[in-house]
């Protein structure tokens, strides 16, 4: 098992930058695979960005990629989100969540059935 806490929100102006930060408890991190997702007030859930146990494959949603980038240090059970060029849009609470059932390899598509951990979330507020 792995407890998740997010850390690094707060309010950035529009085009600023922000890194969120997600530590991980527990001796088995890197047998996880690592998402970060997002909720804003009135809308669904949705995948923001994922990387694989060793952090060789990452993957993206469109309006992130380019602009958002996700990385691990396993030798410090943490995953980062370093988010530039922010838009209102980016508004949300950020939450990150591990898999011990699934290894990523790319894919953008929502679904939580592959997460079985996530912590309490972070908020990110960008100011226009």
């Amino acid at each position: 098992q792995v407890q998740l806490v997010e850390s690094g929100g707060g309010l950035v102006q529009a085009g600023g930058s922000l890194r969120v930060s997600c530590a991980a408890s527990g001796r088995t991190f890197s047998m996880y695979a690592m998402g970060w997702f997002r909720q804003a007030p009135g809308k669904e859930r949705e995948f923001v960005a994922g990387i694989s146990q060793s952090g060789s494959n990452t993957g993206y949603i469109d309006s992130v990629k380019g602009r958002f980038t996700i990385s691990r240090d396993n030798a410090k059970t943490t995953v980062y989100l370093q988010m530039s060029s922010l838009k209102p849009e980016d508004t949300a609470v950020y939450y990150c969540a591990a898999s011990s059932l699934y290894y990523y390899t790319g894919d953008v598509s929502y679904d939580s059935s592959r997460y079985n951990y996530w912590g309490q979330g972070t908020q990110v507020t960008v100011s226009s």
